[in-house]
Order: structure tokens, then C-alpha cells, then sequence
């Protein structure tokens, strides 16, 4: 599986595969018809109260995590998961978000579930999750 994270505002590449943005926000300064993308799933993003509450503030990133990645594991946030993980087993995806901190994001958070999901499961792996 290959799985990547690009910001919105930079370009298409030929490597990207199948480009999902996963912010419940229509990014800034960009109209619809000109963000190359194949989906906008935006019920996958954290909760608004999660997004509000964390603020991008790189020192409640470990919270915001937790809590998000507790979200991820609700319907109907997992069987979305579970489909962008189908996918990615077929093909490349690049999960695309406005965020300027990717490696502080809630896409980095999806890219690490996804990571974790996409191995064969062994039980151990599983508790980790929950």
C-alpha cells in the first residue's frame, strides 16, 4: 500500500493515485471546480467539537489524537475508514488537507490508522487501536 498526505494547495502528481480530501472544511481560496481531486469525504474529519476544541495547537496534538483516533473507531467514521482501506490495497491515495502542519493534522492521524489497518491484523495490533 502506498498512502501519502499532500496539502491542498500543491499540485497533482502522477504518483498521487486516488486524491480524497478529508477536512469537514471546503479549503480556503480554493473554488471547487479547480481542486483536483477524486473525493471529498468529509465525514471522515474529526468531530467539529474535536476541530474546534484542539485549534491546530501543536501542544493538544497527543489529546486530539486519542480523542480522534476514539472517533475513527464509531460508526459511521469506520466503515469510511474501512472503504479508503479497500482502496488504498488496490491502489496509491493521497489524502489531501488545507492543514499547514500535516505531521499535526487529522489527515496524519487517518494516514496512521490506515498504516496500522492495512498490515495483516495480529491481536496485539488490535488492542493498540482501541
Amino acid at each position: 500500500m502506498r498512502l501519502q498526505i499532500r496539502r491542498v494547495y500543491e499540485g497533482p502528481d502522477p504518483q498521487d493515485g486516488i486524491r480524497i480530501l478529508v477536512d469537514r472544511l471546503w479549503p480556503r481560496g480554493i473554488a471547487k471546480e479547480r481542486l483536483i481531486h477524486d473525493q471529498w469525504v468529509r465525514e471522515i474529519a474529526p468531530s467539529t467539537e474535536l476541530r474546534k476544541w484542539y485549534g491546530h495547537q501543536p501542544a493538544r496534538f497527543e489529546e486530539f489524537r486519542r480523542r480522534y483516533l476514539q472517533e475513527l473507531q464509531t460508526e459511521p467514521k469506520a466503515g469510511l475508514v474501512r472503504d479508503v482501506q479497500r482502496a488504498a490495497e488496490h491502489q496509491p491515495i493521497t489524502l489531501l488537507t488545507a492543514t499547514k502542519d500535516v505531521d499535526h493534522s487529522a489527515a496524519a492521524v487517518l494516514a496512521e490508522i490506515l498504516g496500522t489497518l492495512t498490515r495483516p491484523a495480529r491481536p496485539a495490533d488490535l488492542g493498540s487501536l482501541r
